[in-house]
C-alpha cells in the first residue's frame, strides 16, 4: 500500500484525507439517521394516546423529547398547548413548522461536507492526472527519453485518477441515499405533526364551536347570469 502511494506522488494526499474524511461521515449518517433515532413508526400512536385524556406533564415531555427528532417536534407543540390550552391552529402549525426545521437540519448536518468531497475527489484526480502528464513531458529531453520519469509520470496520472473515482462513487451513492431517507422522514414527520396538530386544536375548541365546525358544509347556489346576447335591458 506504501508503495502506491509512492507511486501516486504528493497528489495522493488530499484524496487520502477525503477518503477518510469521508468515510467518517459515512458511519456517523448512518448511525445518526436510524428510525429509532429519527422517527419511530408507533410514537405518534403513543402520544395520541397519551393525550388523550390531558396534556402530559412536563417531565414527560421532556422523556418525549429526548425520544428522538419526531419526539423534538412533537414534544414543542405540547409544550405550546401547555404553555396556552386555548392556542389556535396558525400558532400550534408555526410551533410544529420551526421545531420541522430544526429537526430537518440536525438530519442533513455533514451532508454538504459529503457532498462537496463526492464533486471535488474527481477533480483532484483530475489534478494528479495533469501533475503526472508534466512529469511525462519532463522526461523528454534532446538526449532521449528518461524511463524512470517517465514510469513515474505514468504512475501519478493513473493512480490520481484511479483513487479520485474510488473516493467519489460511494461518496456520491450514500449522500443521495441519505437525501432520499431524509425526504422519507420528513413526509413522516409532517404526517405525526398534522395528526397531533388537529387533536390539540380539537381538545381546545369548544364543545358547541366543535360540534358546529364538523357539522355539514352547506354550499350556496350559483348566482344566475344572463345567457350571451340576452343582456337586460
Amino acid at each position: 500500500m506504501f508503495s502506491i502511494i509512492q507511486a501516486a506522488g504528493w497528489p495522493i494526499w488530499p484524496l487520502l484525507l477525503c477518503s477518510v474524511v469521508a468515510l467518517a461521515l459515512i458511519i456517523e449518517r448512518v448511525v445518526s439517521l436510524r428510525a429509532a433515532r429519527v422517527a419511530p413508526p408507533s410514537l405518534i400512536e403513543e402520544v395520541l394516546g397519551v393525550t388523550q385524556l390531558q396534556i402530559p406533564s412536563g417531565e414527560v415531555v421532556g422523556k418525549l423529547a429526548e425520544n428522538s427528532l419526531l419526539g423534538q417536534v412533537l414534544a414543542a407543540g405540547l409544550r405550546a398547548s401547555q404553555a396556552d390550552p386555548r392556542a389556535g391552529e396558525a400558532r400550534l402549525r408555526q410551533v410544529f413548522e420551526l421545531a420541522g426545521r430544526h429537526a430537518i437540519h440536525q438530519m442533513e448536518r455533514y451532508l454538504n461536507t459529503l457532498g462537496t468531497i463526492a464533486a471535488a475527489a474527481p477533480l483532484l484526480g483530475l489534478l494528479g492526472t495533469v501533475v503526472g502528464m508534466i512529469e511525462i513531458f519532463g522526461s523528454q529531453s534532446p538526449t532521449g527519453n528518461n524511463p524512470g520519469l517517465l514510469a513515474h509520470g505514468i504512475s501519478i496520472a493513473l493512480y490520481n485518477t484511479a483513487f479520485g473515482l474510488i473516493v467519489a462513487i460511494p461518496s456520491l451513492m450514500f449522500y443521495r441515499y441519505f437525501r432520499g431517507r431524509i425526504e422519507a422522514y420528513v413526509v413522516d414527520m409532517e404526517q405525526a405533526s398534522e395528526r397531533l396538530l388537529t387533536h390539540l386544536v380539537n381538545r381546545a375548541m369548544p364543545a358547541g364551536a366543535h360540534a358546529a365546525n364538523t357539522g355539514p358544509v352547506t354550499v350556496p347556489p350559483p348566482v344566475a347570469t344572463p345567457a350571451p346576447g340576452k343582456a337586460k335591458a
